[in-house]
């Protein structure tokens, strides 16, 4: 184990050189940048809170929060899986050259998804503060199921990367699942309306105990159930665990395939 963490320490800073990267490359030629981690989870909320709170008629206090809320935890979920893809194929140049852990590319994509995620939450908490929203204490314990979804994502992206190497397909395939995942997803509407079974397998979904126990804390005033931290530990630690078994069975054959 000692092994491992010396190794990493050795590559700690290539490791903030391709978070780097990767955030030049996402925003360059961009006008403002870095700011539209800001922006585009605020415009994606007026814009699904106009069409659901007005259209659909969602009876949901402070809509605007919920959806919000719910893209935090969604839509870095979807960005750092869909990077960590292909984080393996996109610097197949250096793998080929020299020696670099190659997981440090999985997880330099998901440091640059969490930077994202962290600005994300800032624009969560303004507009808690613009509409005069209650900042609860149950607030400061909101990383608990941020730490969580990032250990899970983490998890699904070693696997993500692994397979992608042989099978591009999955590069494909991935948009449309995920694209399913959002409506398998509390983002946008209320657990209420559900009928019974789909109800069920929408509880099934990882990411919707995520959801739940971060909007209880941030927006609810609600401390997570025993029953939900266990059952969030068990998703990230089994995932996290398969994600690197997979990884590493297929490591040394990544340059074959690159």
């Amino acid at each position: 184990m000692s092994g491992y963490i010396k190794n990493f320490l050795k590559f700690r800073p290539l490791l903030s050189e391709l978070v780097a990267r990767d955030i030049k490359i996402k925003y360059r030629r961009s006008v403002l940048g870095v700011l539209w981690t800001l922006l585009n989870p605020l415009c994606m909320m007026i814009i699904l809170s106009i069409v659901f709170s007005n259209i659909f008629k969602f009876d949901v206090e402070n809509f605007p929060l919920y959806v919000l809320s719910g893209q935090v935890i969604f839509n870095f979920f979807n960005d750092a899986t869909t990077s960590s893809m292909t984080s393996i194929i996109s610097s197949a140049s250096l793998i080929k050259k020299v020696y670099v852990p190659k997981y440090l590319f999985v997880l330099s994509r998901i440091v640059s998804s969490f930077i994202n995620l962290m600005a994300a939450f800032t624009a969560l908490l303004l507009v808690m503060v613009a509409t005069r929203t209650e900042l609860h204490y149950t607030a400061f314990l909101s990383f608990v199921p941020l730490f969580m979804v990032v250990v899970f994502s983490l998890g699904v992206g070693l696997i993500l990367a692994a397979l992608t190497v042989k099978f591009r397909d999955i590069i494909h395939l991935y948009s449309v699942f995920t694209t399913g995942l959002m409506y398998l997803t509390p983002v946008i509407y209320p657990m209420s309306i559900l009928p019974a079974g789909i109800k069920t397998v929408v509880m099934l979904n990882p990411l919707t105990n995520y959801l739940i126990m971060f909007r209880g804390l941030m927006l609810e005033n609600t401390l997570p159930t025993f029953q939900s931290l266990l059952i969030g530990i068990l998703e990230m630690g089994v995932v996290l665990i398969l994600g690197v078994y997979v990884f590493y069975k297929n490591q040394d054959e990544f340059i074959l395939n690159i």
